[in-house]
């Protein structure tokens, strides 16, 4: 491979980087679906990975649901995930990170969108924005998860508000 075939490929790559495979025709819907994407697969394997865990810890305490001695509290136990390869363990987990994929995916694309359409409208980026974005990701996510209630969806707000904010105003003094 030539030098200038070499340069060309490391170019096409670092294209792929600022283009995402796909043009909706506008920044914004390129961006939220770009976020949308990464962050699904970035949920998806941290799904499957904490499920596996569970399957195994499971599995070496032989199913009883073991109790932790630091907190007294019960560990997770998926009564459908047995470790098995029957068809009910496996369509359990493909739910499990089904969901959690789109939860990922949901909060990332509706903040990127936020946080670029309000940067849009108001002509700055600031953590003005970043407290909006993340306050609507944080209720849209606490309304997504089993045991949404008010007292939940306020708690997510404010801490979707909070850790984004934080994370605009540490990502300028970096």
């Amino acid at each position: 491979m030539s030098s200038h075939e070499a340069r060309k490929f490391v170019e096409e790559v670092r294209g792929l980087e600022k283009n995402w495979m796909l043009d909706l025709g506008h920044p914004l819907l390129n961006r939220v679906a770009d976020s949308f994407v990464k962050a699904a697969g970035i949920g998806a394997i941290q799904a499957v990975t904490r499920d596996s865990y569970f399957m195994a810890i499971e599995g070496e305490s032989g199913g009883t649901g073991a109790v932790s001695g630091a907190t007294g509290s019960r560990k997770r136990t998926f009564p459908d995930l047995n470790g098995t390869s029957n068809s009910k363990s496996a369509e359990a987990m493909v739910k499990s990170v089904s969901k959690e994929s789109f939860q990922w995916g949901l909060a990332a694309g509706m903040h990127s969108g936020l946080t670029y359409g309000l940067a849009e409208v108001r002509g700055t980026h600031d953590w003005k924005n970043s407290a909006v974005a993340g306050a609507v990701t944080g209720a849209a996510v606490a309304l997504t998860s089993d045991n949404a209630s008010h007292e939940r969806v306020v708690q997510c707000a404010i801490t979707g508000a909070a850790l984004s904010a934080a994370a605009n105003v540490l990502s300028d003094i970096v």
